[in-house]
């Protein structure tokens, strides 16, 4: 039994540590075609990226700072459509449960789950939060693709902080 835990958890820290090991994309990059989830837990598709996009990452759904973060979005989404925005995409390390939560009359913006971390950490936008929130979560970052290409990326010096990352930052930007 304890040599079973100790290879689960030696497999574990190589999923962790294999995702921390990306270097953080720049402007100019291709965003990695990826799987994610967006509808149900065991449906997955593949991200398909076409004219100007903001993709946002968050830590963890149901914290305090993401769910400030968040609203100004669902309330500024029309001032993103008028400055060209295709779509906006909300990356998160769990769920997609949130949705409910943050826009319970709706929003058609995307909340994706990379329950795997598997497409933030292509990115390299993970940071190790298992002391905090159990294991690898995505950074607090802001992409403006123009489809898969990115124009520009913002990323939070600490994962609370909400300013280069937030809706008001970002329109600023566009």
């Amino acid at each position: 039994m304890t040599s079973a835990i100790a290879t689960a958890a030696q497999a574990a820290h190589s999923v962790a540590a294999s995702l921390l090991a990306h270097a953080q994309i720049q402007p100019g990059a291709t965003i990695p075609a990826a799987e994610v989830k967006e509808d149900a837990p065991d449906a997955a598709k593949v991200l398909t990226l076409t004219g100007k996009n903001v993709l946002i990452g968050v830590p963890g759904a149901f914290t305090t700072p993401c769910n400030t973060h968040l609203p100004a979005y669902i309330e500024n989404y029309e001032a993103f459509k008028a400055k060209g925005v295709n779509e906006i995409y909300l990356f998160g390390v769990n769920d997609v449960a949130w949705k409910e939560k943050l826009a319970p009359s709706g929003t058609p913006i995307h909340f994706i789950a990379d329950d795997k971390g598997a497409f933030v950490g292509s990115l390299g936008l993970i940071f190790d939060a298992s002391g905090l929130l159990g294991g690898p979560r995505s950074k607090r970052f802001a992409i403006v693709t123009d489809g898969d290409k990115v124009v520009s990326v913002a990323v939070e010096e600490a994962p609370p902080n909400v300013t280069v990352t937030g809706a008001e930052a970002v329109l600023g930007t566009l």
